[in-house]
Formats: C-alpha cells, sequence, structure tokens
C-alpha cells in the first residue's frame, strides 16, 4: 500500500469530522433561545398548556397576556381558571392540577404556601384599590363610603373570606361605618354583574373592574380605600404540570410589557 493510499482513510475520517461540527452549529443556531423575547421569558423553547389560577379581578389582563404568550411561544396554550382567590387556593391545596396561581391579597396566597404547594417564594406583582360601582349616571347621588348605608339602598359586597371583600370591610372599619349588603358575591365580578343588571344600586368592588365594564357603570371614589390597598402576589406551583413555561408566563406578567397591560386596566406597581 502507499503512502498516499494509507493517508487517505485519515483525510476521509477528518473530513466527516469536520463536516458534523457544521451540521451540529447549524442545528444549534437553529434551536438557540426562541424562547426569549423582549417579553422578558426566559431563554428555551417551551411548550404544550399552562394552567393558570388567578383572581377574577385579573381575568381580562390576563386573557391578554395569554394571547401575547401564545403569540411568542408557537406551539403552547394558556388555559385559565378565574374566580375567588380563596377557592382557587382550596383547590389547589385540594390536588388541583395547575401551574401558576395569582391571587389577590397575601392571605389567599399563604393558604397555598403553608400546604407546600409553591415553588419558590411568591412575588407582588400589583396592587389594586377599591371603588364604588353604581347604576350608569349614578341616579342615586352616590359620593362617598357613608351614603352606602342609607335606607332601602340594594348594595352588594364580596363575601368576607374573598379578598375584595375583606379590603371592603376594613374600608368600612377605618370609615366606621357598618353596611348590611342585600348579598355577598363569590368574587367580584359576581358582586359587578348585580350591578350591571340592575339588581343592585351599587357595588364595593375593584377600580380595575369598574373600568373594564365601562359604560354599564359608574365609579365613585372614596378616601377609605387607600386603607384598603390589596397586594397581588403570584407563584409558580410546586407540582406544576408544565414547570418551564410557568416560568416564562410568570416572567411575562412581571415583565415591563406585562406591566403595561395591567396598567392601562387601572392596577397599580407594588
Amino acid at each position: 500500500m502507499t503512502r498516499t493510499a494509507r493517508r487517505r482513510p485519515f483525510r476521509i475520517a477528518v473530513a466527516g469530522a469536520a463536516a458534523l461540527l457544521v451540521l451540529s452549529a447549524c442545528s444549534s443556531s437553529e434551536s438557540g433561545p426562541s424562547g426569549s423575547s423582549a417579553s422578558g421569558s426566559s431563554p428555551g423553547q417551551v411548550s404544550g398548556e399552562v394552567t393558570v389560577f388567578a383572581a377574577a379581578s385579573l381575568q381580562d389582563s390576563f386573557t391578554a397576556l395569554g394571547k401575547r404568550f401564545e403569540e411568542e411561544h408557537p406551539g403552547t396554550k394558556v388555559t385559565f381558571s378565574f374566580g375567588g382567590s380563596d377557592s382557587l387556593a382550596a383547590s389547589i391545596t385540594g390536588g388541583a392540577p395547575a401551574d401558576v396561581f395569582a391571587a389577590a391579597s397575601p392571605k389567599t396566597m399563604k393558604i397555598v404556601t403553608d400546604a407546600g404547594d409553591a415553588s419558590g417564594t411568591p412575588t407582588t406583582f400589583v396592587r389594586n384599590e377599591l371603588e364604588i360601582a353604581t347604576l350608569p349616571g349614578n341616579p342615586d347621588r352616590i359620593s362617598s363610603l357613608k351614603d352606602l348605608t342609607a335606607k332601602g339602598l340594594k348594595v352588594v359586597l364580596c363575601a368576607r373570606e374573598v379578598p375584595c371583600g375583606a379590603a371592603a370591610r376594613k374600608a368600612l372599619d377605618a370609615g366606621g361605618l357598618k353596611l348590611t349588603p342585600v348579598s355577598y358575591e363569590q368574587d367580584v365580578k359576581a358582586a359587578l354583574t348585580k350591578v350591571e343588571l340592575k339588581e343592585a344600586d351599587a357595588a364595593v368592588v375593584y377600580r380595575t373592574d369598574v373600568r373594564a365594564a365601562g359604560d354599564k357603570v359608574e365609579g365613585v371614589e372614596f378616601p377609605e380605600s387607600a386603607d384598603a390597598v390589596n397586594d397581588y402576589p403570584i407563584a409558580l406551583l410546586k407540582d406544576a404540570p408544565n414547570a418551564e413555561a410557568a416560568k416564562a408566563f410568570v416572567a411575562l406578567v412581571r415583565s415591563a410589557e406585562g406591566e403595561r397591560v395591567l396598567g392601562r386596566a387601572g392596577f397599580l406597581t407594588p
């Protein structure tokens, strides 16, 4: 065998290795951090379904952010369960499968953390303030929290164990007022709906919900609301079925874009 013949297999091997390196580099480039974006989501491709349990007052903002998330991450789907934070917390501790929990108060988030169902420490991402929702045009001329105690006025509150109900009670206590509502509702959307359907004259809800209702109600601010501002914490859940996508969704909520969406809805920065 000649020297040239003996070298040929070595050259072929080197060429083959070089080709593999080129292919590997191309593959790495194409499958790089496509999951990263200006929204602040973490690098890496995410896919599949993300299940988010969130306070009813977050419905409009989170729905918008969910659509944005799906656009940024093709192949993902965000499924929401909105309701009273206390009920959602009970579902999570009862074993309901979910990836993310966004509560309307630290107290309801504590139900989840005390049960060991949160991964890491929850982070406050927004705050919310109360407002009175009246019928369009405010026919009863409600201008203060005290006006809600007028005889014959049909007022609705959230249930005491729900964050908006606890906040309303705190505001009433701050004003030294006693109020007996015609009904206690299980979440803030249900309380607001009573006014929208003209089944109640007024309801104490979040100002974000008054804004979302548009011309269906009229909002009345009151100073006692400053004593009852709710912090909203968000957390990745310990047994999240899709932890990577869940982390990316939480990152979007906490990003500058998430802050803009929530700010337009009337939420306050923490």
